[in-house]
């Protein structure tokens, strides 16, 4: 028996609404990993909005990739991480971008107030194309 996600379940699991944790490598350090807010569509890029000049910033430029996580905290357990280059990171996410990733998160006044607050000069859009995965689902025992 299998616990292996098909490619769909996985992009479905992956698309719907869980904290990401990010993971990627540095030099000399533990690999930093930090739970982010992102945005994912099946068959597309995973996308996380962050500041420029962070940590996550400077640790995904040096490598050029990371990994991100989502699982379910409840049962049957499940998780999926997707691991890839990053495909850009040089611009700030657009307002309907933004309001994407925070209304995954937040209920849409609350999402409107957050981004009316945090898009900025300093805001950063992260692409990644998942190229590796790894998953799991408990139901499927």
């Amino acid at each position: 028996m299998s616990f292996v996600m098909t490619a769909e379940e996985r992009e479905e699991f992956l698309s719907g609404v869980h904290i990401g944790v990010l993971a990627v490598e540095r030099d000399g350090r533990a690999p930093l990993t930090v739970p982010v807010w992102y945005d994912y569509e099946a068959g597309g890029e995973i996308l996380i909005w962050m500041e420029r000049e962070t940590q996550k910033d400077k640790a995904i430029r040096a490598a050029g990739r990371f990994s991100l996580l989502v699982q379910s905290e409840t049962w049957p357990y499940k998780y999926v991480t997707a691991e890839g280059p990053v495909t850009a990171n040089d611009g700030a996410p657009t307002r309907e971008q933004a309001d994407r990733i925070a209304g995954r998160y937040l209920p849409e006044a609350d999402a409107k107030a957050y981004v009316d607050g945090a898009l900025g000069e300093s805001s950063l859009l992260v692409r990644m194309r998942p190229a590796k995965w790894l998953s799991n689902d408990q139901s499927k025992s």
